[in-house]
């Protein structure tokens, strides 16, 4: 008897667990039904569009001729395609208005700049950011506060004393506290320059993220007798690899489209100068000849594209994270 009414005991009541499953689910918060609601996602729909429409109108303006740029609007290539790549074939191998050589060269520079200058910049933050955070010494909060009140320094304060740096050296009066560089007309000046204007930022961000890993995975590793940068290499960094491609994405984006650091360090020569300089150039004092300025400015474009499109998981998954999974 006692058995039998263990048993029963032990089953779930039906009553019970049908009460449980035609429970209703928490209500959403009003922030979140808002979002979901059809009226914001037309909403969200119709900004997308309108956001899209002058890159669409950017694009059809460089495959049109010269003469229909001049006399018609972009949109009536829907009656009337006429529509080409020799604006791409001038821009990139032959120049333009006034402007001798292709764009081509130039858009190698760039490369050869944003790529090395992003590198350089998530490389030396992540290691920073890593030792702020887990490696405690007398004066890391100190030094992590100083990195952090430096991104109010004004880009523009910075330019000449570093170019002075990079040009003549450091000087106490006869004494010569740091030697010239001699580094005019390579990449090296606008590598550094794009590299130490992009640490406050970088290692603010990468610290909140690195700093927020859970303690106690970094105490095993630890105790398993593992060095600081083995865990730096083999946990750490495949942890923050969204907060890593986010900050990539911004970085190179911003060292793509930068012309003022350009000017400044790679002195405007075709052998290290970016499109960005090429682009300004090609627009002449008057900005005439509007189907190369388009052609050059949408190939500008393309690449921080792929660049986003090919990050953009990682991206998402840099702005919500939130916590570390196991």
């Amino acid at each position: 008897m006692n058995e039998t009414a263990a048993a029963h005991a032990a089953e779930p009541d039906p009553l019970a667990k049908h009460v449980a499953d035609t429970r209703p689910a928490p209500a959403p918060g009003p922030v979140r039904k808002a979002f979901s609601n059809p009226v914001a996602s037309v909403i969200v729909v119709v900004v997308t569009v309108l956001w899209t429409i002058p890159t669409l109108g950017l694009l059809v303006t460089s495959l049109r001729p010269k003469q229909d740029v001049a006399e018609t609007g972009w949109w009536t290539v829907f009656t009337h395609p006429d529509v080409g790549l020799s604006n791409y074939h001038t821009v990139l191998f032959e120049g333009g208005f006034g402007v001798s050589g292709g764009l081509l060269p130039y858009l190698v520079n760039s490369l050869a700049i944003s790529i090395p200058a992003t590198v350089f910049s998530l490389v030396l933050a992540a290691m920073a950011a890593y030792a702020l955070s887990w490696v405690r010494f007398r004066g890391s909060d100190v030094i992590f506060f100083v990195i952090f009140a430096l991104q109010v320094v004004p880009l523009q304060m910075a330019l000449i004393p570093l170019l002075q740096l990079f040009s003549g050296g450091a000087h106490l009066g006869t004494v010569t506290i740091i030697p010239a560089f001699n580094l005019s007309g390579t990449y090296a000046p606008v590598w550094l320059a794009h590299t130490m204007f992009a640490m406050p930022l970088a290692i603010f961000l990468l610290h909140n993220f690195i700093s927020q890993l859970p303690r106690d995975l970094m105490e095993a590793a630890i105790v398993d007798g593992a060095s600081h940068f083995k865990i730096f290499r083999s946990i750490v960094l495949p942890l923050c690899t969204p907060a890593l491609a986010s900050f990539a994405i911004f970085e190179f984006l911003w060292v793509w489209n930068d012309l003022l650091v350009a000017l400044t360090f790679a002195g405007g020569t075709p052998e290290v100068a970016p499109m960005t300089v090429r682009l300004a150039q090609l627009s002449g004092s008057f900005g005439g000849r509007w189907e190369l300025l388009t052609a050059g400015a949408f190939l500008s474009i393309i690449i921080p594209l792929i660049v986003f499109f090919s990050l953009q998981r990682y991206f998402v998954r840099g702005l919500l994270a939130g916590s570390v999974k196991g």
